[in-house]
């Protein structure tokens, strides 16, 4: 039976906020775009949160350490997803994240099978963390950017910096994906031997 205590609500939370996040990001209107940063932001807080006060507390579940980390993945993607929808980052970029984590879900699964659960790595948490700076980024560029064109200040110039920045902190948020990809693999090559053996 699982149970539903705070870290584990807070998981199941940053799943809902997802949607809204959604929702906001695709209106119309700078006030829905600031409405889509402030709770992409509330759902980044309850990622740091349902991990620390499950650690301070002793509130550590097998349902926490798989849930939490397919939680990240369905915020982080969707918002990966949308803005290659919107043409802000290039699509192959958000392949290969997207790759890696069904690949790592995948391996989840199949320790989830033999009645393990793989928690998250630190170099897993640190691939996060420059994930979630990165959507950020370019959530603050799409306010500037909707501020700019009503105000009139925004230069073609203006977007190549910005198109500049993201495509080089979106290259790095890459790179560390496939470094913890590897990292996930290394540390779990048991389970993964074991399940093509079978």
């Amino acid at each position: 039976m699982v149970t539903m205590n705070l870290p584990n609500k807070l998981t199941i939370l940053r799943i809902a906020l997802t949607v809204v996040f959604m929702f906001f990001l695709f209106s119309n209107g700078v006030v829905c775009k600031i409405l889509a940063l402030i709770v992409f932001m509330i759902a980044a807080l309850t990622d740091f949160l349902d991990g620390y006060i499950a650690k301070k507390y002793s509130l550590i579940t097998d349902f926490g350490k798989f849930m939490d980390p397919i939680a990240d993945k369905v915020l982080i993607l969707a918002a990966f997803l949308s803005f290659v929808e919107m043409r802000l980052v290039p699509a192959w970029m958000v392949i290969i994240i997207i790759f890696r984590e069904f690949i790592v879900t995948g391996v989840r699964f199949m320790a989830l099978r033999k009645n393990k659960v793989i928690a998250a790595t630190l170099a897993g948490k640190h691939k996060t963390v420059s994930q979630i700076f990165v959507i950020f980024l370019i959530l603050i560029f799409i306010i500037l950017r909707e501020i700019g064109h009503s105000l009139e200040f925004w230069t073609p110039g203006s977007e190549y910096y910005f198109e500049m920045t993201i495509f080089i902190a979106m290259f790095i948020t890459v790179v560390l994906t496939l470094i913890s990809g590897a990292s996930f693999f290394i540390r779990n090559k048991k389970i993964i031997y074991e399940a093509k053996n079978r």
